[in-house]
Parts: C-alpha cells; structure tokens; sequence
C-alpha cells in the first residue's frame, strides 16, 4: 500500500477520526454478498498521523468461494484462485486518492505482516535552505531553519547501530519492550538544500524514528556534539527531540524466505531483553 498521511490521525483505527485502516477495512467489507471478509487487517507498521507509506504492507484471512460453492463470492480464476487484480481494482475505485493499494498476492503459509517482517526501512527528508522548502515538497519534507552539517549527522548515527535499548528515543508503553536492533542509519545531501535520512530496523517503538531524527538534526546544526545522542542510549528519561510526522516515510519492509516465515513470527513474539 501508499499512502499520503497528510490527512490521516493515523493508521489505527480510531472511532470518528479518519484513519488509512478504518478506509481499507471499510472498502474490504465492500465486497460481493456471500464473500468471507473480515474487517480486521494486521499492518507491519503503525504509522502515526502525518506520516507517509510508499510500501506498507497488510494482510488480511480471506476465504474465497467458487461458482461451485452455489454462492456469489471472491471473483476467482478457472484453478479456484482469488482473482486478486480485479480485487486491487475494485479496492481502489472505493479508496480515495491519497490511499493505493499497489498489489495484492495469496500470501504463504505462516506469514504475518507484522511478525514475520525480518526489518522496516524509513526515509526522512530534510530541508535546510535558508528560505524554507521547495512549496512542491512541504507535505514531506521538514523546514530546519539551521545549516545543516552532513558529516556530523553520519558520525553521530554511527554510533546509535546495533542492538540497544532505546527507551529513550521511544514513547512509553506499558509491557512493551524498546530493545531494537538498528542496522542503518545513514544521512545523505541528495542536493544542495535536500538531506534525506535512512533508517532501517528489525522493528521500531513508537516514535522511534523519530526522535532519532529530531535528537541527530541537533547534532547536525552544532547544538550538540557527536556524542551526545549514544550518550542517551539506555536512559529513561526520554528525548524531547522529536522530528515533526510529516517528513517521516515508510519506504518498504523485507520478509524472508517462506520456509521462514513461521519460526521468523515466534522468535519476534518472544519478549526481547538485551
């Protein structure tokens, strides 16, 4: 799925507000009488409100029925397959324009979108032109009013991969643990203003990503050094730096191979201490 999470309150469902899961599930219970489909899809990454999706993936347990069944249900194909490119279709005439759903498989069996993922990749964009961002780029693309130093954004980043416990780039949820895994965290001027940040985890918790930004950018304008953001690894206290949502993209998420799947999803379940 892509999303433009400018005018979402998120993808979590949430009574009387506007949300990318309340939408899909909506059009997904919009199928042919007769038709198996329940309302609740599972998502591999919460996004928060205002954030952006090129590459969110859901999934959701189907049972489609045939001509043989006597009933109308799923369209399938002549080996009894849902017939999922008319479903993508059809998804997306009920959809509005800023939610697409970009493709849709039979998953196999054992996969969980959310537990079987083996990491999530995020982009973040950053503009520090004196005169604020390109007006093409302000849905995605935060204004940072101070020069920006690149090098000095990579070296502190440097120190943050790996397996920690990020307590203090999170926001608190009781019972949930905030060790993760952070296998890259790279900076990159794509041109002369237009800084893109790139994050990639086995999982993030809540703002994490985030509030790595947010703490990183006080690194970049000379606010603090380059120590500063590993010095707050294991903390408690937890960081006030926190990038706005709109800059924030969920790029993609990688899976392994399907013989995986399964044992992937238990060992994620498995509550993680360092």
């Amino acid at each position: 799925m892509s999303y433009d999470g400018t005018g979402f309150s998120g993808w979590a469902r949430q009574p009387g507000l506007r949300t990318v899961q309340g939408l899909l599930e909506d059009a997904l219970a919009k199928q042919p009488p007769g038709a198996e489909v329940p309302r609740s899809v599972v998502v591999a990454g919460r996004t928060d409100a205002g954030v952006h999706a090129e590459g969110q993936v859901v999934h959701v347990d189907v049972v489609p029925f045939g001509p043989q069944d006597g009933r109308r249900g799923l369209p399938v194909d002549e080996g009894g397959i849902p017939d999922l490119d008319r479903m993508r279709h059809r998804w997306n005439r009920i959809l509005p324009g800023d939610v697409r759903v970009l493709g849709a498989a039979v998953a196999p069996e054992g996969f969980d979108a959310r537990f079987s993922a083996l990491r999530r990749h995020y982009r973040y964009q950053v503009s520090d032109a004196p005169w604020g961002v390109d007006p093409l780029r302000r849905a995605d693309t935060l204004a940072w009013n101070r020069p920006v130093d690149v090098a000095a954004l990579n070296a502190a980043a440097a120190d943050l991969l790996g397996l920690h416990d990020f307590a203090a780039y999170c926001k608190a949820r009781e019972g949930a643990t905030t060790v993760r895994e952070l296998q890259r965290f790279e900076w990159e001027r794509v041109d002369r203003h237009l800084i893109v940040a790139r994050v990639s985890a086995d999982a993030f918790c809540h703002s994490m990503v985030r509030s790595l930004v947010g703490s990183l950018l006080m690194v970049g304008d000379g606010r603090r050094g380059t120590g500063w953001p590993a010095e707050l690894l294991g903390g408690t206290d937890r960081t006030s730096a926190v990038a706005p949502a709109h800059g924030l993209t969920l790029v993609g998420v990688d899976y392994p191979d399907p013989t995986e799947l399964a044992a992937r999803a238990e060992r994620t379940r498995a509550l993680r201490t360092l």
